[in-house]
């Protein structure tokens, strides 16, 4: 048996333990300050709760640090003389660079820095995995992978490109559903009920979210497709034009960018 530890069960740690219950080769182990959350997750996935930080250290082969990254320092400090070398720290934390962690750690054993999505929450997650610490086995590795290939899809990047991914992906879902509520609020506007507009939005996202994945075309041709001369996408489309959209996306996702890189910084 593979014991995980998760040390903070907020939503996203929640949702990695959600999926991860499935899997009977798995041992899960959680702490968390609201021990509301900590019973309530334990009846659903059959957690088993510790009564301290050292102690789920200590029964632990991978330990998830699923803390905000302002928490991180202080969390490791409590348990750095407990870690052993032949054991492994997961970060989810945004910004938290691997070399920190490691030295707030003791440089004991390998860590593995993980960018995560919201979507984890319903199996359809989107990671970003780093391995580049080389006390890392190829062990540790396959673990690793086979644990959050289970809640989605998986990218090994380097370090370098963390900040771009959390940008784009982590912080995506936020822009994706900013676009859902526009386009319901857009139905309204034209005279459906609240419920009618975003049962067809959410149905559209799905379409075009399908079409995109298994179409070779890319979304500019996609998005040709539809808009013909003269027609309703076209005068659409000049609006989103003269409103400059496209650049706001891109500006908010540059912006994330820079704020990643603060959170490593403070």
């Amino acid at each position: 048996m593979t014991r995980i530890g998760m040390i903070g069960t907020g939503n996203m740690g929640g949702a990695l333990l959600t999926g991860w219950s499935k899997n009977n080769h798995l041992t899960l182990s959680g702490f968390d300050m609201d021990k509301e959350r900590l019973q309530i997750l334990s009846k659903e996935t059959g957690l088993r709760i510790k009564e301290s930080i050292r102690e789920l250290v200590e029964e632990s082969d991978y330990i998830v640090l699923a803390v905000k990254p302002q928490q991180m320092h202080e969390v490791l400090e409590q348990v750095a003389l407990d870690i052993q070398k032949n054991q492994c720290l997961i970060s989810i934390a945004a910004g938290v660079k691997r070399e920190t962690i490691g030295k707030w750690s003791g440089h004991t054993c390998p860590v593995v820095r993980v960018m995560p999505n919201t979507p984890a929450l319903v199996g359809a997650g989107v990671f970003a995995l780093c391995y580049d610490d080389r006390k890392l086995s190829a062990e540790q590795k396959d673990c690793i992978h086979d644990l959050f290939l289970q809640l989605g899809e998986v990218h090994v990047l380097k370090e370098s490109y963390f900040d771009a991914f959390t940008a784009l992906e982590s912080t995506g879902p936020a822009y994706v559903f900013y676009f859902m509520e526009s386009m319901v609020e857009a139905g309204v506007a034209v005279g459906f009920t609240r419920k009618q507009s975003r049962e067809m939005i959410v149905s559209l996202l799905e379409g075009s979210a399908k079409m995109a994945r298994e179409s070779q075309q890319s979304a500019a041709v996609l998005r040709e497709m539809v808009t013909s001369p003269a027609g309703t996408s076209s005068a659409a489309m000049r609006v989103l034009y003269k409103n400059a959209v496209r650049s706001s996306f891109v500006e908010a996702v540059v912006a994330a960018e820079k704020r990643s890189q603060e959170l490593g910084e403070e």
